[in-house]
Protein backbone atom coordinates (compact mmCIF):
# COMPACT_ATOMS: atom_id res chain seq x y z
CA UNK A 1 0.00 0.00 0.00
CA UNK A 2 1.64 3.58 -1.28
CA UNK A 3 2.00 6.17 1.24
CA UNK A 4 1.23 9.37 0.60
CA UNK A 5 4.29 11.90 0.08
CA UNK A 6 2.81 14.63 1.67
CA UNK A 7 1.00 12.39 4.72
CA UNK A 8 4.81 11.23 5.80
CA UNK A 9 6.30 15.28 5.66
CA UNK A 10 3.68 16.18 7.52
CA UNK A 11 3.90 13.03 10.15
CA UNK A 12 7.94 13.70 9.78
CA UNK A 13 6.83 17.41 10.78
CA UNK A 14 4.93 16.86 13.49
CA UNK A 15 7.35 14.50 15.12
CA UNK A 16 9.73 16.78 15.26
CA UNK A 17 7.68 19.29 16.76
CA UNK A 18 6.63 16.86 19.65
CA UNK A 19 10.07 16.15 20.17
CA UNK A 20 11.33 19.67 20.65
CA UNK A 21 8.39 20.22 22.76
CA UNK A 22 9.23 17.56 25.00
CA UNK A 23 13.36 17.50 24.95
CA UNK A 24 13.41 21.57 24.79
CA UNK A 25 12.55 24.90 26.29
CA UNK A 26 12.72 28.33 25.81
CA UNK A 27 14.13 30.67 27.99
CA UNK A 28 13.06 34.44 26.90
CA UNK A 29 14.94 38.02 27.56
CA UNK A 30 12.77 39.20 30.04
CA UNK A 31 12.96 35.62 32.25
CA UNK A 32 15.23 33.09 34.55
CA UNK A 33 14.88 29.95 34.78
CA UNK A 34 14.61 26.78 37.08
CA UNK A 35 15.17 22.99 36.07
CA UNK A 36 14.11 20.33 38.46
CA UNK A 37 15.24 16.71 38.46
CA UNK A 38 12.13 14.44 40.18
CA UNK A 39 11.64 17.44 42.06
CA UNK A 40 15.17 18.05 43.27
CA UNK A 41 17.19 21.67 41.99
CA UNK A 42 19.44 20.81 38.71
CA UNK A 43 20.27 24.00 37.88
CA UNK A 44 19.40 28.09 36.95
CA UNK A 45 19.11 29.81 33.43
CA UNK A 46 19.58 33.58 33.59
CA UNK A 47 20.29 33.23 29.84
CA UNK A 48 18.41 33.75 27.02
CA UNK A 49 17.70 30.62 24.44
CA UNK A 50 16.71 27.29 23.77
CA UNK A 51 18.13 24.37 26.27
CA UNK A 52 17.65 20.81 26.50
CA UNK A 53 15.49 19.16 29.19
CA UNK A 54 14.22 15.62 29.44
CA UNK A 55 10.57 15.07 29.36
CA UNK A 56 7.74 15.44 32.88
CA UNK A 57 7.62 14.01 35.29
CA UNK A 58 11.90 13.43 34.58
CA UNK A 59 12.34 17.12 34.64
CA UNK A 60 10.28 20.20 35.51
CA UNK A 61 11.16 23.93 34.10
CA UNK A 62 10.10 26.82 36.66
CA UNK A 63 10.18 30.44 34.12
CA UNK A 64 10.33 33.37 36.50
CA UNK A 65 9.96 37.47 34.94
CA UNK A 66 12.83 38.57 36.02
CA UNK A 67 11.96 42.52 35.37
CA UNK A 68 11.91 44.75 37.93
CA UNK A 69 8.65 44.38 40.05
CA UNK A 70 7.19 47.26 42.13
CA UNK A 71 5.83 47.10 45.76
CA UNK A 72 4.43 49.77 47.62
CA UNK A 73 4.32 49.34 51.84
CA UNK A 74 1.20 51.00 52.89
CA UNK A 75 1.15 53.70 55.71
CA UNK A 76 2.11 52.61 59.28
CA UNK A 77 3.36 54.57 61.86
CA UNK A 78 6.88 54.89 62.59
CA UNK A 79 8.44 56.94 65.59
CA UNK A 80 11.58 58.95 64.90
CA UNK A 81 14.73 59.10 67.52
CA UNK A 82 13.26 62.18 69.83
CA UNK A 83 9.39 60.51 69.71
CA UNK A 84 7.48 62.09 67.25
CA UNK A 85 4.84 59.83 65.74
CA UNK A 86 5.36 59.56 61.62
CA UNK A 87 3.45 58.20 58.92
CA UNK A 88 5.45 57.02 56.27
CA UNK A 89 4.91 55.12 52.76
CA UNK A 90 7.54 53.34 51.04
CA UNK A 91 8.21 52.06 47.25
CA UNK A 92 10.05 49.28 46.50
CA UNK A 93 11.96 47.59 42.79
CA UNK A 94 13.02 44.05 42.91
CA UNK A 95 13.80 41.70 40.80
CA UNK A 96 15.03 37.94 41.17
CA UNK A 97 19.11 37.88 41.50
CA UNK A 98 19.28 34.03 42.46
CA UNK A 99 16.39 32.03 41.04
CA UNK A 100 17.05 28.97 42.86
CA UNK A 101 16.55 30.63 46.42
CA UNK A 102 13.53 32.34 44.74
CA UNK A 103 12.02 28.93 44.39
CA UNK A 104 13.07 27.16 47.15
CA UNK A 105 11.31 30.22 49.79
CA UNK A 106 8.23 30.92 47.16
CA UNK A 107 7.65 28.39 45.04
CA UNK A 108 7.60 30.49 42.69
CA UNK A 109 5.02 32.97 43.91
CA UNK A 110 5.23 36.64 43.08
CA UNK A 111 2.48 37.64 45.37
CA UNK A 112 3.92 35.66 48.69
CA UNK A 113 7.66 36.95 47.51
CA UNK A 114 5.94 40.40 48.36
CA UNK A 115 3.92 38.98 51.45
CA UNK A 116 7.52 38.01 52.63
CA UNK A 117 9.08 41.07 52.20
CA UNK A 118 6.68 43.48 53.58
CA UNK A 119 7.91 42.91 57.08
CA UNK A 120 10.91 43.07 56.25
CA UNK A 121 10.81 46.74 54.72
CA UNK A 122 8.74 47.89 57.88
CA UNK A 123 11.42 46.49 60.43
CA UNK A 124 14.27 47.79 58.10
CA UNK A 125 12.48 51.54 57.88
CA UNK A 126 11.70 51.60 62.06
CA UNK A 127 15.04 50.63 62.39
CA UNK A 128 16.20 53.59 60.35
CA UNK A 129 13.93 55.86 61.11
CA UNK A 130 14.57 55.43 65.00
CA UNK A 131 17.50 56.55 64.85
CA UNK A 132 17.31 59.80 63.13
CA UNK A 133 15.66 62.74 64.80
CA UNK A 134 12.46 64.48 63.23
CA UNK A 135 14.47 67.75 61.75
CA UNK A 136 16.36 64.96 59.53
CA UNK A 137 13.00 64.37 57.28
CA UNK A 138 10.97 67.41 57.96
CA UNK A 139 12.13 70.75 58.30
CA UNK A 140 12.39 74.68 57.42
CA UNK A 141 16.36 74.11 56.62
CA UNK A 142 17.04 72.71 53.80
CA UNK A 143 20.84 72.04 54.74
CA UNK A 144 19.61 70.13 57.72
CA UNK A 145 17.77 67.40 55.67
CA UNK A 146 19.26 63.84 55.89
CA UNK A 147 16.09 62.70 53.26
CA UNK A 148 18.79 60.97 50.54
CA UNK A 149 20.47 59.20 53.76
CA UNK A 150 17.51 58.39 55.36
CA UNK A 151 16.66 56.33 52.40
CA UNK A 152 19.99 54.98 51.51
CA UNK A 153 19.62 53.79 54.72
CA UNK A 154 16.76 51.77 54.67
CA UNK A 155 17.77 50.32 51.17
CA UNK A 156 20.93 48.98 52.49
CA UNK A 157 19.02 47.01 55.34
CA UNK A 158 16.67 45.81 53.47
CA UNK A 159 19.41 44.67 50.51
CA UNK A 160 21.18 42.58 53.12
CA UNK A 161 18.66 40.21 54.45
CA UNK A 162 16.86 40.21 50.86
CA UNK A 163 19.35 38.76 48.87
CA UNK A 164 20.72 36.53 50.74
CA UNK A 165 17.52 35.15 52.79
CA UNK A 166 14.84 34.92 49.38
CA UNK A 167 17.28 35.54 46.64
CA UNK A 168 15.29 39.41 45.50
CA UNK A 169 17.68 42.19 44.89
CA UNK A 170 16.73 45.25 45.61
CA UNK A 171 17.09 47.78 43.25
CA UNK A 172 15.61 51.04 44.62
CA UNK A 173 13.70 52.04 47.48
CA UNK A 174 12.11 55.55 48.52
CA UNK A 175 9.85 57.15 50.33
CA UNK A 176 6.84 57.43 48.61
CA UNK A 177 4.75 59.86 51.50
CA UNK A 178 5.26 61.30 54.71
CA UNK A 179 2.58 62.35 57.27
CA UNK A 180 1.67 63.27 60.57
CA UNK A 181 -0.89 62.11 62.63
CA UNK A 182 -3.89 64.50 63.42
CA UNK A 183 -3.40 64.67 67.12
CA UNK A 184 0.32 66.09 66.67
CA UNK A 185 0.17 68.40 63.56
CA UNK A 186 -0.62 71.41 65.86
CA UNK A 187 2.45 70.43 68.06
CA UNK A 188 4.64 70.36 65.06
CA UNK A 189 3.37 73.21 63.38
CA UNK A 190 3.86 75.12 66.43
CA UNK A 191 7.64 73.21 66.51
CA UNK A 192 8.48 74.73 62.76
CA UNK A 193 7.35 77.86 63.42
CA UNK A 194 9.68 78.24 66.65
CA UNK A 195 12.62 77.05 64.19
CA UNK A 196 11.64 79.93 61.70
CA UNK A 197 11.65 82.37 64.15
CA UNK A 198 14.60 81.26 65.84
CA UNK A 199 16.17 81.32 61.99
CA UNK A 200 14.62 84.75 61.69
CA UNK A 201 16.43 86.14 65.37
CA UNK A 202 19.29 84.96 63.84
CA UNK A 203 19.65 87.09 60.37
CA UNK A 204 18.65 89.65 62.42
CA UNK A 205 21.54 89.31 65.19
CA UNK A 206 23.84 89.19 62.17
CA UNK A 207 22.25 91.81 60.28
CA UNK A 208 22.45 94.07 63.37
CA UNK A 209 26.05 93.00 64.08
CA UNK A 210 27.03 93.88 60.54
CA UNK A 211 25.05 97.15 60.44
CA UNK A 212 27.17 98.05 64.14
CA UNK A 213 30.29 97.29 62.26
CA UNK A 214 29.91 99.62 59.36
CA UNK A 215 28.24 102.28 61.43
CA UNK A 216 31.50 102.10 63.48
CA UNK A 217 33.76 102.41 60.76
CA UNK A 218 31.94 105.04 59.13
CA UNK A 219 31.84 106.93 62.19
CA UNK A 220 35.33 106.67 62.84
CA UNK A 221 36.03 107.51 59.04
CA UNK A 222 33.97 110.39 59.75
CA UNK A 223 36.20 111.43 62.67
CA UNK A 224 39.07 111.11 60.72
CA UNK A 225 37.71 113.16 57.90
CA UNK A 226 36.39 115.93 59.97
CA UNK A 227 40.13 116.19 62.25
CA UNK A 228 41.94 116.57 58.91
CA UNK A 229 39.72 119.17 57.84
CA UNK A 230 39.56 121.22 60.75
CA UNK A 231 43.41 120.97 60.60
CA UNK A 232 43.55 121.94 57.40
CA UNK A 233 41.67 124.81 57.71
CA UNK A 234 43.62 125.90 60.83
CA UNK A 235 46.50 125.48 58.40
CA UNK A 236 44.69 127.76 55.72
CA UNK A 237 43.93 130.59 58.24
CA UNK A 238 46.82 131.12 59.45
CA UNK A 239 48.81 131.50 56.45
CA UNK A 240 46.06 134.07 55.78
CA UNK A 241 46.35 135.59 58.96
CA UNK A 242 50.22 135.36 57.94
CA UNK A 243 49.41 137.24 54.95
CA UNK A 244 46.83 139.55 56.45
CA UNK A 245 49.63 140.69 58.57
CA UNK A 246 52.23 140.90 56.08
CA UNK A 247 50.14 143.39 53.80
CA UNK A 248 49.16 145.69 57.13
CA UNK A 249 53.00 146.11 57.66
CA UNK A 250 52.94 147.29 54.29
CA UNK A 251 49.76 149.48 54.54
CA UNK A 252 51.07 151.08 58.10
CA UNK A 253 54.23 151.86 56.36
CA UNK A 254 52.22 153.65 53.72
CA UNK A 255 48.80 154.86 54.86
CA UNK A 256 47.85 156.89 52.32
CA UNK A 257 48.41 154.03 49.74
CA UNK A 258 46.15 152.03 52.10
CA UNK A 259 43.40 154.26 52.62
CA UNK A 260 43.64 154.96 48.70
CA UNK A 261 43.40 150.74 47.81
CA UNK A 262 39.99 150.66 50.18
CA UNK A 263 38.27 153.48 48.49
CA UNK A 264 39.43 151.89 44.92
CA UNK A 265 38.00 148.50 46.26
CA UNK A 266 34.70 149.88 47.82
CA UNK A 267 34.02 151.96 44.34
CA UNK A 268 34.78 148.65 42.64
CA UNK A 269 32.38 146.71 44.61
CA UNK A 270 29.70 149.68 43.95
CA UNK A 271 29.71 150.01 40.38
CA UNK A 272 29.66 146.10 39.90
CA UNK A 273 26.02 146.37 38.73
CA UNK A 274 24.17 148.29 36.16
CA UNK A 275 23.78 151.52 38.19
CA UNK A 276 22.95 154.66 38.06
CA UNK A 277 23.97 157.39 41.38
CA UNK A 278 23.45 160.63 41.96
CA UNK A 279 25.70 162.04 45.08
CA UNK A 280 27.50 164.28 46.47
CA UNK A 281 31.00 164.97 44.68
CA UNK A 282 32.87 164.88 48.09
CA UNK A 283 31.01 161.63 49.54
CA UNK A 284 34.22 158.88 49.61
CA UNK A 285 34.86 157.09 47.60
CA UNK A 286 32.97 158.73 44.96
CA UNK A 287 35.02 161.64 45.34
CA UNK A 288 37.71 159.83 43.71
CA UNK A 289 36.11 160.46 40.66
CA UNK A 290 36.03 164.33 40.59
CA UNK A 291 37.93 165.47 37.70
CA UNK A 292 36.76 162.23 35.65
CA UNK A 293 33.34 163.34 35.08
CA UNK A 294 31.42 166.67 34.23
CA UNK A 295 29.79 168.25 37.28
CA UNK A 296 25.93 167.11 36.81
CA UNK A 297 26.59 164.25 34.60
CA UNK A 298 25.70 160.74 35.41
CA UNK A 299 28.40 158.64 36.51
CA UNK A 300 28.19 155.57 33.84
CA UNK A 301 28.00 151.86 35.10
CA UNK A 302 30.83 149.40 35.34
CA UNK A 303 30.13 146.43 33.70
Amino acid sequence: MKRNPITLITAVVLLVIFFFMLFTFQVRQTEVAVVTTFGKYSRSIEKPGFRFRLPWPIQKVYPFDNRIQSFERKFDQTITRDQINMIIAVYVGWRIADPKIFLESFSGDVTTAEERLEPLVRHAKSSVIGDHAFSDLISTNEAALKFDQVEKEILAAVQAQAKGNYGIQIEHLGIKQLGLPESITSTVFERMRAERQRLVTMYQSEGNRAASIIKSTADGDATEIIATAKAEAIRITGEAEKKAAEHYAEFEKNPELAIFLFDLKALEQSLKERTSLILDQQTPPFNMLNGAVTPGASIPSKK
